[in-house]
């Protein structure tokens, strides 16, 4: 049967569309969400009228449902059991007594405000319970908010998709038949939760032990094979119970993920293609089809409606849900402010106006209408200011401070007492015991432990700190130490010593990990300088007048190996020192110093004896060392 060309330009133009709006939003720095529905309402009915979902008949419904069964896995896939762990009581509540208040209040808002019928104003708020992670997670990729706050949303997003799809279902069959079993209702709920559970389980589990026997599939055929019995658990659980494919995926998601599967980073960059796509074609055909005529009938009281839920129920529920949690105002805030509706509820909205209709009930469209509205707000007006919202309430991970530090030496202790002197804090992780107690006699928090061991890792507070560096003698464990910290962790600044030319890049063409302080350091060296307290510790600032000559000087030193970059300050914040950074004006770089040769040093502090000076340079001030680095063989303060 030939496939009428209609249709193909359709595909053609909803995935051009789509990933158009994904390159925007990109180049931008914006959330993709936003102008996924602006492309998707420029390309539909009352835009351009390029693309016409209606032409896919049922077919948009199947591909909604397998694209967000393929979402929601992923997302489940990503979800990090240990972090979730740390905050499973607040996204506990958030997904149950959250999404009870959100009804309530979102039913009374929509009957109030929005003057609709009481039946019709619950139908409303079941279909906007769920946030969801077609939104929050691209959203969170360009708004990089401490872990914690991430693991929250994410989670909630995750968790209360399928809870909220299987509400809107029940919701609606009281409408349908208004002499529905409330309790009937309650326990038709748990039984397709419940089913979604056991068929999600057990296939995630039969999923991960065949990838780690299987050792005849190829990386590409084993993503493939996941991909195909995602689809087969979303299918089999519809089929013995409808609604309960949405929980299926997401438990297989997170089974899978805690399976400890072989190249578990190359599946999760495979199936966040697929969602990056799933997401770019779903936004596009569901906004292609919304009419703004419907929106604007709604009048003012409809829009009331979805700032009180904005402004009102969701940070009730928020605070209700998180009030014995370890969150802070701060954090609180920043979640009762990010509640974007995605996919779910436009899709479901959809489907039940045609229900509605059908049913000959009015208020079908409107509740599309009041859907989408609530979309279009939530989206615009969080995801345009969520990044100033996190940087105003100083949650941003970029802003996350301390430092996790692999190797016990007189180097790394230099450091560690830098930034405790900062008033930051700092925990160093090494094997031997000899250097754990040097460091604790310091006053450094030290355990005698490897890196590898991601409970240590944990307990050390990687979570949550700015900084994780690996300086031991192996430049080989150092990289490896540095790549797993950063893809268990993913804490905002990854360093390590490591031999050039051995990092890897990520998709997006940056280091993984970033080189610490030069990129010809001889950490073993400069440790027996200090211990046999041949260097100086030193500091400048680098200033606009002069900045170029200042530069050559000190690359000078550096590349003679008679300087060593420790630490860079800028904007207020202390950084280890990466070997390829861009410096700028203002920079406080702090150093030691071996044997510096006197005109090289005079011309760097600006001296007028030098032979290459500039008036008005920025001085080196040689300082003492700020704590106590104690000699390895004796207790002697090094000054």
């Amino acid at each position: 049967m030939e496939i009428p060309f209609d249709i193909t330009l359709l595909i053609i133009l909803t995935v051009i569309s789509g990933i158009g709006s994904q390159v925007v939003a990109s180049s931008l720095k914006v959330p993709a969400i936003v102008f996924l529905l602006l492309f998707g309402i420029l390309v539909g009915q009352d835009g351009l009228g390029l693309v016409h979902p209606n032409l896919l008949g049922s077919g948009l419904e199947v591909i909604v449902s397998l694209f967000v069964g393929l979402i929601l896995f992923e997302g489940g896939l990503n979800l990090e059991l240990r972090e979730l762990g740390r905050v499973s009581g607040s996204i506990r509540n958030l997904v149950t007594i959250g999404t009870l208040i959100t009804l309530i209040g979102g039913g009374m808002a929509a009957h109030w405000l929005g003057e609709f019928p009481w039946a019709i104003a619950f139908l409303y708020a079941s279909l906007v319970v769920v946030t969801g992670p077609t939104v929050v997670g691209p959203l969170l990729k360009q708004v990089s908010v401490d872990r914690q706050v991430a693991t929250v949303l994410e989670g909630e997003g995750v968790l209360i998709d399928p809870v909220g799809a299987i509400l809107a279902v029940l919701v609606l069959n009281i409408v349908l038949n208004e002499g529905a079993d409330p309790l009937g209702l309650f326990r038709d709920l748990m039984v397709r939760l419940g089913m979604g559970t056991l068929i999600g389980g057990v296939g995630g589990w039969l999923v991960g032990f065949t990838l780690k026997r299987a050792k005849f599939l190829s990386e590409e055929l084993a993503n493939l094979v996941v991909l195909a019995a995602v689809w087969g658990m979303f299918g089999l659980a519809e089929q013995i119970r409808s609604e309960s494919g949405l929980m299926a995926t997401v438990v297989s998601g997170i089974v899978v993920g805690a399976a400890e599967i072989p190249e578990l980073r190359l599946l999760k960059r495979f199936k966040g293609q697929l969602t990056m796509l799933a997401v770019s074609v779903l936004f596009i055909l569901l906004a292609a089809d919304l009419s703004l005529a419907s929106i604007v009938a709604l009048g003012w009281g409809s829009v009331f409606t979805v700032l009180s839920l904005m402004f009102i129920v969701r940070p009730l529920n928020v605070l209700i849900c998180t009030w014995n949690s370890q969150l802070n105002w701060r954090q609180k805030m920043f979640v009762s402010w990010v509640a974007p509706r995605g996919i779910v509820s436009a899709s479901v909205s959809s489907l039940f106006a045609i229900l509605l209709t059908q049913k000959g009930i009015n208020g079908g469209d409107s509740i599309k209408a009041l859907v989408f509205l609530t979309i279009i707000l939530t989206v615009f007006s969080q995801g345009l200011t969520a990044k100033f919202v996190a940087q105003m309430l100083g949650i941003t991970s970029s802003a996350a401070t301390g430092a996790v530090i692999v190797g016990s030496n007189p180097l790394s202790r230099l450091i560690g007492q830098i930034f405790k002197d900062r008033g930051e804090s700092v925990v160093l992780i090494d094997t031997d015991e000899e250097a754990c107690e040097k460091a604790q006699k310091e006053g450094l928090r030290a355990y005698k432990s490897s890196a590898l061991d991601t409970n240590v890792l944990e307990e050390a507070g990687l979570q949550s700190v700015g900084t994780f560096l690996a300086m031991t003698n192996n430049g080989e464990v150092n990289l490896v130490l540095a790549q797993r910290a950063a893809e268990e962790f993913k804490p905002p600044r990854v360093l390590a010593v490591y031999p050039k030319g051995s990092h890897q890049k990520n998709q997006n063409g940056k280091e993984k990990v970033q080189q610490a302080f030069t990129s010809e350091l001889n950490l073993k060296s400069w440790n027996k300088y200090l211990s046999d307290r041949e260097v100086k510790f030193g500091e400048t600032v680098l200033k606009q007048l002069g900045f170029e000559f200042q530069k050559i000087h000190l690359r000078a030193l550096i590349r003679s190996q008679e300087l060593m970059p420790l630490l860079l300050e800028r904007q207020g914040s202390l950084q280890v020192f990466p070997a390829t950074e861009n410096w700028q004006p203002g920079d406080r770089i702090i150093y030691l110093l071996h044997d510096p040769k006197p005109k090289l040093l005079k011309g760097l502090s600006g001296s007028h004896q030098a032979a290459l000076t500039i008036e008005k340079h920025p001085e080196v001030e040689e300082v003492p060392i700020p704590a106590s680095v104690l000699d390895s063989s004796s207790d002697r303060i090094l000054t």
